[in-house]
């Protein structure tokens, strides 16, 4: 989930490197360090729920879910955004992508669509090679359900196993990606045992007993 001095542009480019839900994550200026802390209160926060308190768009998408996890990305000490993670009973993490979860981030700062997209993919690139066809068609089904994002939105994605990935924004639907590979591949940036912010997977996964 060393600082070296970088100027008001060098910083901007440097979140879009590296957000995802897409780390979710940014672009490779210098050596890069991602720590996850504990959330703040609920009120340093608007957008973001009571920390026992599932989003409303789970209600009805994943009722049973209750609260593994949560933590913050940070990127040389700038906040990325606060994630949370909720999945059913039994959810064990070796398996991740056969249990109905859910990873909610609340975003602390603005980004372009094209750069999570962009960045989600080369992050689920670490757990397996992905064709260049196949990565055309996975960008293109990401640009169709993440928007351009400013601070204080929320997306939820939702894991359907054997099926694949619904969103929401700010709790409103925004699209369905009906391809399970992309699913397993897209969680596994926060989940897989391959994922570049280990510390951050810890936390998202503290209370699932493993």
């Amino acid at each position: 989930m060393t600082r070296p001095a970088f100027n008001a542009c060098g910083m901007a480019c440097a979140m879009r490197w590296r957000v995802a839900l897409v780390p979710l994550l940014l672009c490779a200026a210098g050596t890069l360090l991602a720590q996850p802390s504990p959330e703040p209160a609920p009120a340093a926060t608007s957008t973001s729920t009571n920390a026992a308190s599932p989003p409303v768009e789970l209600k009805t998408s994943l009722p049973q879910a209750k609260l593994i996890g949560k933590a913050r990305l940070k990127v040389w000490g700038f906040e990325v955004y606060d994630a949370r993670l909720w999945a059913t009973a039994g959810f064990s993490s070796a398996r991740y992508s056969a249990f109905p979860l859910a990873l909610e981030l609340a975003y602390l700062r603005d980004f372009k669509a094209q750069d999570i997209a962009e960045r989600s993919l080369k992050e689920m690139r670490r757990t397996q090679p992905i064709s260049d066809a196949q990565a055309a068609q996975w960008t293109a089904e990401m640009l169709r359900v993440f928007p351009d994002v400013r601070k204080g939105d929320r997306i939820t994605g939702v894991n359907r196993p054997g099926e694949g990935a619904a969103f929401w924004v700010n709790g409103q639907a925004s699209g369905e990606i009906r391809d399970a590979e992309f699913s397993r591949l897209f969680f596994g940036i926060w989940l897989s045992p391959q994922t570049s912010e280990l510390a951050m997977r810890a936390s998202l996964l503290g209370g699932s007993g493993e």
